[in-house]
């Protein structure tokens, strides 16, 4: 089965591209989103994903992580004391799914989303036109895009070619 690349977003008042650096490797849990937890299901070990600061001011791709581990039941649906706790989610039947991913690398600079919103090559992104949603699919060109924008090699703003 071919890669599929994604973008994931977090606050990175929460969990940054910094703390995951700092870890390497986490369990991406706490998506209450049902189309976003049905994405992360769809996702396998070796995928790469785009990593957003979504609280961020502006908000921007700032680097990149893998897929490590396949989609598992988010343990915090069911923990009481924890802020993503479902009481409808049991461990025979859990509701939310989480994916472990690895860190792969911090871009020389943010890709903000303006930048991203100006892109001609990009227009499609469903981080333009579907913005809120917190785990999405990008094609392989969004992908290797965002990413020469990040290294600071590639011209800003529809200038590269593609």
């Amino acid at each position: 089965m071919a890669r599929r690349y994604w973008l994931m977003k977090s606050e990175p008042s929460s969990y940054s591209i910094d703390d995951l650096k700092r870890d390497k490797t986490t369990l991406w849990d706490g998506v209450r989103n049902y189309q976003a937890r049905n994405l992360m299901r769809e996702m396998k070990v070796g995928d790469e994903a785009l990593f957003y600061h979504s609280g961020a001011e502006p908000p921007a791709v700032v680097g990149i992580h893998k897929i490590s581990g396949p989609a598992e039941p988010d343990p915090t649906q069911f923990d009481s004391s924890d802020s993503h706790y479902d009481p409808k989610a049991t461990l025979a039947n859990p509701i939310w799914y989480s994916a472990r991913i690895r860190f792969k690398k911090k871009f020389a600079r943010a890709v903000t989303l303006p930048e991203i919103k100006e892109h001609k090559a990009l227009q499609k992104m469903v981080l333009i036109n579907r913005s809120r949603l917190s785990v999405q699919p990008v094609t392989e060109k969004e992908f290797k895009i965002i990413s020469e924008l990040g290294s600071g090699k590639a011209a800003p703003k529809g200038k590269t070619s593609g």
